[in-house]
């Protein structure tokens, strides 16, 4: 190897080293750290930040890149793994330590009046917070520069390459060709869902999450389960990708479809090079690529009747008394329905854009200086009533129901639909692929899925872009076409409609 490259990758993962020691502060922050300890805990990460900053953007890395940006004898992987450095460091290179170590230390201490807001339902209590973490994520895109918006230079940071621009038309598309299916399911008689809200035992519901973990490939011994107050999957490197859940006795689909969804991004950070570890090549491409990775699993999958006739005998047999009279068709139409909702976590597939759509369009408004803090949980409830048509009871219930802007997670939320119709376009390939997919899943075995992300996605890291990866692996780039046909054929089948009702441009 390159003795130049090696030590760029001997730099990279001591950087990492310093990154992952405090995404594990972070972990702990969220699972089992005492309440008291919030104050030391936001200064002991600010420091580890500053200091990962200060290692990444000193001058020797500079010199590295330069000298390896300039070098004809590497392979496509050093390449791109150069490439991607030099982006990182060259954006990075426009903060100061003073700035991340006060964007870290807002953060950690927005979390703690997050949490206290959202039990106390009272949103006052986080917005002077939240107000300090817009400040900043306004001089963070001044500091790193846009061509169109600001809140474009965030969007960097989760889908690199998004543009309001680009987004702004994918939800035209969902407004003019989901909105009108969905209002066609509305119409027609639902499905019965009742059965999944009688009470179901805690333990018998986190041991059930554990075997279907087990089941979809999740390795135990490089990983681990809690519970959290939002579900969440934090990876330390590919040998040790932890997930969490929450569980409620009153409903079943609390635990399943956390525990389906992390396992899945779960799965991405398992799969990924261990001997790429602090390398891009050896990191997820963007969190529309790792929220694909999830949707496919929850929803292309987990929702669909050829993964529960393996796996229904089995949750029968934890929650006899519960699902026995139940057939797994009626037990799939009711992991299926479409209907309104107050929390994103909650919803359906479909109804799920909506919930995005509400935050891509306050997260813009917020950035652009449209509407003020305080104006924000009526803002929200507006958005709610005209594109779910419900009414928000409470804070907690609305504007607090979310952890990720008391992360500073600003252009986070749109990667959501971006995932869900990634994942659409590669089942579609998948299935194409492996003609006798379906047929596996219903014998239980979730390998062949597991295997093909594998080799087409987990195994690359960030050789590829977004767009590119696509495109390797489907022969075009996104196309929200796919999630149409998808919901379209398995929604008319589900509530019976009419070919004529479901006709898409």
């Amino acid at each position: 190897m390159n003795k130049t490259y090696q030590e760029l990758k001997d730099k990279m993962q001591r950087i990492a080293d310093v990154e992952y020691s405090a995404a594990l502060l972070n972990w702990d922050q969220e699972i089992f750290m005492p309440e008291n300890s919030a104050s030391f805990r936001s200064r002991q990460l600010s420091t580890l930040s500053g200091i990962a900053h200060e290692f990444f953007t000193d001058q020797k890395m500079g010199d590295l890149l330069k000298t390896l940006s300039e070098t004809t004898s590497l392979g496509f992987k050093e390449q791109r793994n150069v490439a991607e450095i030099k982006k990182d460091y060259e954006r990075k290179k426009k903060y100061s330590r003073d700035f991340v170590e006060k964007m870290s230390q807002t953060i950690s201490q927005s979390f703690s009046s997050w949490q206290k807001a959202r039990k106390e339902d009272d949103f006052s209590i986080f917005a002077p917070k939240l107000s300090e973490l817009v400040d900043l994520k306004k001089q963070e895109a001044d500091l790193v520069g846009y061509e169109g918006q600001a809140y474009d230079a965030l969007l960097e940071d989760y889908e690199p390459g998004a543009t309001v621009k680009d987004l702004d038309q994918l939800f035209s598309d969902v407004r003019s060709e989901l909105v009108g299916f969905v209002e066609h399911i509305f119409n027609t008689p639902q499905n019965n869902d009742a059965f999944m809200y009688q009470h179901f035992d805690k333990n018998k519901q986190w041991d059930f999450g554990i075997y279907i973990l087990k089941a979809m490939g999740y390795d135990m011994q490089s990983g681990r389960q809690d519970l959290s107050t939002h579900p969440f999957t934090t990876s330390f490197s590919a040998q040790d990708v932890r997930v969490t859940t929450r569980v409620d006795e009153k409903n079943l689909s609390e635990m399943l479809w956390s525990c389906i969804h992390e396992g899945g991004h779960a799965l991405y950070e398992q799969g990924l090079p261990s001997e790429e570890y602090g390398m891009p090549a050896g990191e997820a491409i963007s969190l529309g690529v790792h929220e694909s990775q999830s949707r496919i699993w929850e929803n292309n999958i987990g929702r669909g009747l050829p993964f529960w006739k393996a796996f229904y005998k089995s949750i029968q047999a934890y929650f006899p008394d519960q699902l026995m009279q139940v057939n797994v068709e009626d037990f799939y139409k009711a992991m299926n329905l479409v209907k309104p909702s107050l929390i994103r976590t909650n919803a359906d597939e479909l109804t799920y854009h909506f919930h995005i759509l509400v935050r891509y369009e306050v997260e813009k408004a917020l950035i652009s200086g449209d509407i003020k803090i305080k104006e924000l949980p009526e803002f929200w409830n507006s958005k709610y009533k005209e594109y779910l048509k419900v009414d928000v009871p409470s804070d907690a219930q609305g504007v607090l129901q979310d952890i990720h802007w008391s992360h500073g997670g600003f252009g986070y939320f749109p990667t959501y639909s971006l995932g869900s119709f990634y994942a659409a376009q590669y089942y579609a390939q998948m299935k194409k692929d492996l003609p006798n997919l379906e047929q596996e899943l219903e014998n239980g075995n979730c390998k062949i899925a597991l295997d093909w992300l594998r080799s087409n996605i987990h195994q690359y890291g960030r050789q590829y872009s977004a767009d590119a990866l696509c495109e390797k692996v489907t022969g075009e780039k996104l196309n929200f076409r796919y999630f149409m046909q998808y919901a379209t054929k398995k929604y008319s089948d589900l509530y019976r409609l009419q070919q004529k009702d479901t006709m898409i441009g």
